[in-house]
């Protein structure tokens, strides 16, 4: 099926089945029936109900072979046992796409994944395609389709625009239209994506990108489900000038579970989340209400090859607390927000405003007289020292929109994003600006979050060429095995020397001090068994340093037979840090770099990014680990080789692209960070690799 009657099927059928349709107005099987006829969709709906001959007083059918014609999408409202019959049945007669509202097909559910491995099945053989289970529907706004369940739906006036949602969550789409309602904002569809046993939301998404009537993207986001659909989609809407905006929930907890390294658990979460949507070219936002007004915000932002995560912002405002709150938000978020250049700043004097007061340019209550705000606006937007433009409305936005909101709705020009935020509650006002193509927010929050996420987007990058890790299975290599994979990666680390534990040594085999470590692919955290003695200088304290460990690793894990430690020369320098690998489940592979050592986990000051990485990328990851501004010269101090560890965390970021072995995480921690000039050198490494062990 191609994407646009893929589309067709979902969006714009001409005919629909509701099987199940309950002739009972309390019940959510009757919603679909109500819905599209208060609507007025004008296509064929066969109510499928076999113990009833009518519902809601149409002709009820007893089954889907019974009707007169295939119908193009099927909404199946039956509980979970009797959804999987509907969807063979379905299958059976030739219909396209079927949606599935029941919930039971997850593993917590007696007899959900039975369930699900059944309807995978069906969709495996028959070529049906499936939404959901656990939706509540789609909807084609312009096309007043309301083949839904959900319950916002019954009210009438639906507002038609060019704004696309995508939904994990089916009562989320509900809030959306209320919400867009009441901002002016308008939708194109509305889809709630369920379950996704087929039909993932990049997927349906993907089939909407060539429609005329879609201008850009909300996703409401529960887990990262489906990376490469998603990326297709993203790819597809970047290149035809389609902005998405993401609001995404949740903390994914398979890294951590799945993981033996520290970069598992940094990695873990929604730190991951963003690195990925940044590499879609999708803009995360953080508050609900910025992902429906930063859409024209979205769009007028033009992508790059890199994210531009702090954009230099003017704040012009007619209220100094109004325009103070949006300039201390932007700031808190990295944007640049400073005052205007000496040119500018001339040019304004010569309107007779005056930009002397740092970072805010504030018209007082001369700003609500249309010329003033024209012109202050006009000088604003065309000053090359600007991104963006955020004007701030007082009062008079309420009460004289004409006067005080006007002007800014006037000044709207294809080459520089203009925002506003209204400070009072302006419903009108608010109107006025989004149908004039002005991104108007009611929060300073949504309004900076919304600032942030359109410029933090980028073009989308090329999925990594390098395998996808087996998932067969996997095996821990010892420290030493794991060294021999950062060398082939080009990370550099300390000398060393592999002894056996059950022999006298005739001499420290490395320049002292030196560090012994239990040396075991069963020990991936040698400290935890006491496996680790530090400064030794001489054979006598190297032969007591092996038998303590001997010892100590006998008394915790008595099951492992030590036969060898690693003795490797200690490396002292101006800090340290964590530099990891991961293929994550969700998000393919990543990079992180974090602060080192102990604490890596407890102070988790990090920096993620989908990988490989070039050497820009990795100095970015560097300025956003707050710890390592103390290795940047910070007042006076020696500066770490920094240009060095940027070359350590790229190198890294290509086990991405190793095909022997498949690395499914690798981790150097710490990686000591010497004086400038003087390199970085890892001084403990864990790696793991996929396949079982020889």
């Amino acid at each position: 099926m191609t994407h646009d009657s893929l589309r067709r099927a979902i969006l714009a059928p001409d005919s629909v089945a509701l099987i199940g349709a309950s002739g009972d107005p309390d019940k959510t099987s009757s919603r679909p029936l109500r819905f599209l006829r208060r609507a007025g969709w004008e296509g064929r709906i066969y109510p499928i109900n076999p113990t009833r001959s009518e519902v809601l007083g149409e002709r009820a059918w007893p089954s889907i072979d019974a009707l007169p014609e295939v119908p193009d999408h099927a909404y199946i409202l039956t509980d979970a046992d009797t959804a999987v019959h509907a969807v063979r049945a379905c299958a059976e007669r030739g219909v396209r796409v079927a949606t599935i509202m029941a919930d039971g097909f997850v593993d917590a559910d007696p007899g959900g994944t039975a369930r699900r491995t059944e309807l995978e099945r069906i969709v495996h053989d028959a070529g049906i395609r499936l939404v959901g289970p656990s939706s509540l529907g789609v909807v084609n706004v312009p096309g007043r389709l309301a083949l839904t369940a959900n319950a916002a739906f019954a009210e009438s006036d639906l507002p038609v625009g060019s704004v696309f949602v995508a939904s994990h969550s089916g009562s989320v789409i509900g809030a959306l239209v209320s919400r867009g309602k009441a901002m002016g904002v308008g939708f194109a569809g509305l889809v709630s994506t369920g379950g996704e046993v087929d039909l993932s939301l990049g997927e349906i998404c993907m089939s909407t990108v060539d429609d005329p009537q879609v201008g850009s993207y909300a996703l409401f986001l529960e887990s990262l489900s489906g990376s490469d659909r998603l990326r297709e989609f993203a790819t597809a809407a970047a290149a035809r000038g389609k902005p998405v905006l993401a609001y995404k929930l949740g903390r994914s907890k398979a890294g951590a579970e799945l993981s033996v390294s520290h970069t598992g658990a940094l990695a873990g979460d929604d730190a991951v989340a963003t690195a990925l949507l940044t590499d879609l070219g999708i803009g995360r936002v953080d508050t609900f209400e910025a992902l429906l007004e930063g859409q024209q915000l979205a769009r007028s932002v033009v992508l790059t090859e890199r994210p531009n995560r702090a954009p230099r912002v003017a704040v012009v405002t007619t209220t100094g607390g109004g325009g103070a709150m949006v300039v201390d938000r932007l700031a808190v978020l990295g944007a640049e927000v400073h005052g205007p250049g000496e040119r500018t700043r001339s040019r304004l004097a010569e309107l007779g405003v005056s930009a002397e007061h740092g970072r805010l340019v504030d018209l007082t209550l001369a700003g609500t007289r249309y010329q003033v705000m024209r012109s202050t606006l006009d000088v604003l937007l065309s000053a090359p020292e600007f991104d963006a433009v955020v004007a701030v409305a007082g009062s008079s936005a309420r009460f004289h929109p004409e006067l005080a909101v006007r002007p800014i709705a006037d000044s709207v020009r294809p080459d520089k994003p203009l925002a506003a935020f209204i400070v009072p509650e302006a419903p009108d006002a608010l109107r006025l600006l989004r149908e004039a193509g002005v991104s108007a927010f009611r929060t300073p929050e949504a309004c900076a979050d919304a600032v942030i996420a359109a410029f933090a987007r980028r073009l989308p990058a090329a999925a990594p060429a390098g395998p996808a890790p087996v998932t067969s299975g996997s095996r821990v290599l010892d420290e030493a095995v794991s060294y021999r994979v950062l060398e082939r990666l080009g990370v550099p680390y300390a000398p060393y020397a592999v002894l056996p534990a059950h022999e006298d040594p005739p001499a420290l085999p490395v320049p002292g001090p030196a560090v012994v470590k239990a040396l075991s692919d069963k020990l991936a955290h040698k400290s935890d068994v006491d496996g680790v003695v530090m400064n030794v200088s001489d054979v006598r304290e190297l032969r007591d340093a092996i038998s303590g460990i001997r010892s100590s690793v006998r008394q915790h894990l008595p099951e492992i037979e030590l036969r060898d430690v690693l003795v490797q020369r200690m490396a002292r320098g101006l800090g340290e840090v964590l530099v990891g690998y991961r293929h994550d489940p969700a998000a393919g592979p990543i990079v992180i770099l974090a602060a080192g050592g102990m604490l890596a986990e407890i102070v988790r000051d990090r920096s993620v990014r989908t990988a490989p990485v070039d050497l820009a990328t990795a100095r970015d990851m560097i300025a956003e680990v707050v710890s390592l501004r103390a290795l940047s010269g910070y007042r006076g101090a020696e500066r770490g080789d920094l240009d060095a560890l940027a070359e350590a965390v790229a190198a890294m970021s290509r086990a991405a692209l190793l095909e022997s072995p498949c690395v499914i995480e690798a981790e150097a921690n710490p990686v000591v960070v010497l004086p400038e000039g003087h390199g970085v050198v890892a001084v403990d490494a864990l790696v793991r690799v996929a396949g079982e062990a020889p």
